[in-house]
């Protein structure tokens, strides 16, 4: 036998340790993508495996194992989506960060039983973007969420097309979904709570994938990062301590990116970040870092403790959320970062007509609440704050002293005007990186924080907006809120020139269902089709009745359709024959 070369020993030395480094990790999941007029998804019980041993029961959308496809949306589009629950339990979709109408919305009442179809649709007003879509049930929220239920959305437009910027998807334009789970003993999640298990995960998982890394080509990149977190808030950096850009917020671009080397990224909040690899080497390592160790008391996750209630291994630690292998510079590369990004103008404190406090309180003593706004539980059937169509409001959040909350509210895009010196080092004066449209706020222990928002969506006592702490134990503790935007001429008991009627045809029908209304100007702003045994199989918010009502997936029978009237939101029930 031959000798080696001493060059050939250390090759294949080489060879060893690097397949042995690279078995440390897992290959970064890149949801899959889907676009266009009509989206279909089919939200279902399903398996991962996450750990050796066991798999693990999750939940996830169309033929994922954890988490959801990527919707891609473009600004002016009109889209309809078919969301089917395949779930054992109900279930419903928020499209977190949208602006559309409240029937759309997907919170707490738009509840999808095992086996419906919701068909919802809108036209997409959002300027270019990263939002995201996830369960928003009452009571379910956070173990759907858990389970892997959820997905990015990224609007796309004209302008954000015209800039030098990333955006080859899964290449230089990567999204990251930041989260961690804690396992029992056959590998099954722990659903965590506020009294009996910890809060926050022991174990990462970076787009559903535990250990992650990914080949960054040798250039400028640009992450989408999401902290779909239950509770735990990232200090993100890079392990080198280089500078990165924030060019995006919750709802669009910064006018001009922002230099960083640690951003804190809370629940609920996106972050776009461009990081500038041209000067490394091909085959050099870095890591994306929570740099979650010795960081102020209060920051959730930065508790010591890594057992018990608060407990987890990740606790107090600077630990890997994606490990990077430096690879080949892509064909066309971007090398540089712009220096100019939007044109936004910025509401003030002038421009608002109307001024709202929202106070964190110890919910003590209300139930088992722990933490509530203004004194106040959630309660499905109540209403908090009535708003105006197109007002322009300031709502003020202050934390005097209890924990550490997200502040979301839905439909709308807000521009923080002013924090107070909080424990956590942000100033009384925005910073650069913050500067932007926001949906999520971080309001720190004893913080105060201003927003602006104008309101232009339509909601109406059955399908409210909702404002929450996007903090998932403290949303499904009580901690949120309901509110409605009326354009100020309310017609729910108005009165018709012409009695509310309406037939059905053809009856039987077979493939489309259309209905003719007594008077030509009524309008169905909700029908539910559901068999005779009260099963319900569509949902049909503001239906386009003019293209009919597609039946052709229902099995042979007799049905129920339930039209509820736009003006008196009266509901009435006719039946109809599938043949």
């Amino acid at each position: 036998m031959k000798h080696l070369s001493m060059k050939a020993l250390r090759t294949i030395v080489f060879i060893l340790i690097a397949k042995n480094c690279f078995a440390q990790y897992n290959t970064l999941v890149i949801p899959d993508t889907l676009s266009g007029a009509t989206i279909n998804l089919t939200v279902k019980d399903t398996f991962a495996q996450l750990r050796k041993g066991n798999q693990t029961i999750t939940a996830a959308v169309n033929n994922n194992t954890f988490w959801g496809p990527t919707l891609i949306l473009h600004n002016g589009d009109t889209v309809h989506m078919n969301v089917l629950n395949k779930l054992n339990d109900s279930t419903t979709m928020h499209w977190h960060g949208m602006h559309l109408p409240g029937v759309m919305d997907g919170g707490p009442h738009q509840i999808i039983p095992p086996g419906t179809l919701w068909q919802p649709y809108w036209k997409v007003t959002n300027s270019a973007t990263t939002l995201w879509y996830h369960p928003h049930l009452m009571d379910m929220t956070l173990q759907q969420l858990i389970a892997g239920v959820g997905g990015f959305i990224i609007i796309r437009d004209s302008l954000e097309a015209t800039l030098a910027l990333p955006r080859t998807y899964g290449v230089d334009d990567i999204p990251l979904a930041l989260t961690s789970r804690s396992y029992d003993g056959s590998n099954q999640f722990l659903i965590t709570d506020m009294n009996t298990v910890s809060q926050y995960g022991d174990y990462m998982l970076t787009n559903g994938t535990p250990k992650a890394q990914y080949n960054i080509p040798k250039q400028v990149v640009r992450f989408r990062v999401l902290n779909a977190e239950v509770m735990r808030g990232y200090n993100l950096g890079f392990s080198d301590n280089r500078s990165f850009y924030v060019i995006g917020n919750d709802q669009g671009l910064l006018n001009a990116p922002a230099p960083v080397t640690r951003f804190y990224l809370m629940p609920g909040e996106r972050i776009e970040i461009l990081a500038d690899f041209s000067k490394d080497v091909v085959g050099d390592t870095l890591d994306m870092n929570a740099f979650n160790s010795g960081l102020p008391s209060g920051f959730p996750g930065g508790d010591t403790n890594k057992h018990g209630l608060n407990g987890s291994l990740l606790n107090d630690t600077t630990f890997t959320v994606l490990h990077i292998n430096i690879s080949a510079t892509t064909t066309h590369p971007i090398t540089k970062i712009p220096a100019k990004l939007a044109n936004n103008v910025y509401w003030t404190a002038k421009d608002a007509t109307v001024k709202r406090n929202f106070f964190v309180t110890n919910g003590a003593g209300v139930g088992l609440k722990q933490y509530l706004f203004n004194d106040t539980a959630y309660n499905f059937n109540q209403i908090n704050e009535h708003v105006q169509q197109n007002a322009i409001e300031q709502w003020t959040i202050a934390d005097n002293y209890f924990n550490t909350h997200t502040f979301h509210i839905h439909d709308v895009q807000f521009k923080i005007i002013y924090r107070s010196q909080s424990s956590f080092g942000y100033a009384d004066t925005v910073q650069s990186y913050e500067s932007g449209w926001k949906d999520n706020v971080f309001v720190s222990k004893g913080d105060t924080v201003v927003v602006i928002a104008k309101f232009m969506d339509l909601a109406d006592s059955l399908h409210p907006f909702m404002f929450h702490c996007h903090m998932i134990n403290h949303e499904q503790g009580g901690m949120m809120g309901q509110f409605t935007v009326s354009p100020g001429t309310v017609g729910i008991n108005e009165v018709q020139s012409v009695p509310f009627n309406y037939t059905l045809f053809p009856n039987p029908a077979s493939n489309r269902l259309y209905i003719q209304f007594a008077d030509p100007n009524s309008r169905a702003y909700y029908i539910t089709i559901t068999d005779m045994l009260g099963r319900v199989k569509y949902m049909l918010p503001y239906p386009e009745l003019s293209k009919g009502i597609d039946v052709s997936t229902l099995a042979t029978g007799e049905y129920l359709l339930q039209l509820t009237d736009d003006k008196t939101k009266r509901t009435t029930t006719r039946k109809f024959i599938k043949q």
